[in-house]
C-alpha cells in the first residue's frame, strides 16, 4: 500500500504548492506555457489537416509530416509567447509594485520580437489574422474614445465591399503578394473552376485523376 499512498501525498503536497499566493505570479506563467501549447495544437491541426490534404501533393507521409511541423510549430510558439508574455508582465509588476497598461504592450512586443519576429507561414498566418482583428478593434475603440465621430450607417457593407474589391483585384493582376495558402485558395475558386474536360472533373473532381495523382 506505499504506492498508493506515496501518490496521495505527493498529489496533496503538489495542490498545497499550487494554493500558496506567494508562488501564483509564476505558476501562472507555466499554466500560460501549457494553455499555449493545447490551444496552438488544438487552432493549427484541423487547420493543417484540411489545407494539406486539400492543396499539398505529395505522399501520404510527406503530407502526415506537414501537418506534424505546422502542428508543432504553432504549439511552441504560442506556448513560448504566453511564458514570455505572462512571465515579463510579473516582472514589470514586481519592479515597479503595481500594474499599468504600458507592462501588456512591452511585454507583448518583446515577446512578439522573439516568437513572432521569424518570417515564416506560420507566423505570417498568424501575425495577419492578428493584424486583422487589431484594425477592428482600434477603429471601436477610437469612436469610443471620440476620435472619430459614431458613424450614422453601418460601416460593415462599405467594410465588404474594399476588402473583396481589392483581395480579387490583387490574386487578379499582383497574386505573388499574396500569402501562398490564400494564393491556393483563390486558385482553386477561381481558376481552376474555368478549366474541365468531362462530368468526372466538372462535378466529381476539381481535376483529372491522371493529372491530380502526378
Amino acid at each position: 500500500m506505499a504506492g498508493p499512498d506515496l501518490i496521495k501525498t505527493l498529489l496533496y503536497t503538489v495542490n498545497n504548492l499550487l494554493l500558496q499566493e506567494k508562488y501564483k505570479a509564476a505558476l501562472a506563467v507555466l499554466k500560460g506555457f501549457r494553455n499555449g501549447a493545447v490551444y496552438g495544437a488544438k487552432i493549427r491541426a484541423p487547420h493543417a489537416l484540411v489545407m494539406t490534404f486539400l492543396f499539398r501533393s505529395g505522399s501520404l507521409k510527406d503530407k502526415l509530416k506537414a501537418i506534424l511541423k505546422a502542428t508543432y510549430t504553432h504549439s511552441r510558439n504560442l506556448a513560448c509567447f504566453v511564458f514570455t508574455y505572462k512571465g515579463l508582465q510579473a516582472l514589470q509588476e514586481r519592479v515597479q509594485g503595481k500594474t499599468l497598461q504600458s507592462h501588456s504592450f512591452l511585454a507583448a512586443c518583446v515577446g512578439g520580437w522573439l516568437v513572432f519576429g521569424d518570417n515564416n507561414n506560420i507566423n505570417s498566418q498568424i501575425n495577419m489574422y492578428l493584424l486583422s482583428r487589431i484594425l477592428f478593434a482600434l477603429s471601436r475603440l477610437a469612436v469610443e474614445k471620440g476620435f472619430i465621430p459614431q458613424p450614422k450607417h453601418d460601416p460593415f457593407p462599405l467594410f465588404a465591399t474594399l476588402v473583396w474589391g481589392i483581395v480579387l483585384w490583387l490574386f487578379e493582376y499582383y497574386p505573388h503578394t499574396l500569402q501562398p495558402s490564400l494564393q491556393s485558395s483563390m486558385n482553386y475558386l477561381y481558376h481552376d473552376s474555368n478549366v474541365w474536360h468531362d462530368i468526372s472533373d466538372f462535378l466529381v473532381y476539381n481535376k483529372p485523376r491522371t493529372a491530380a495523382q502526378k
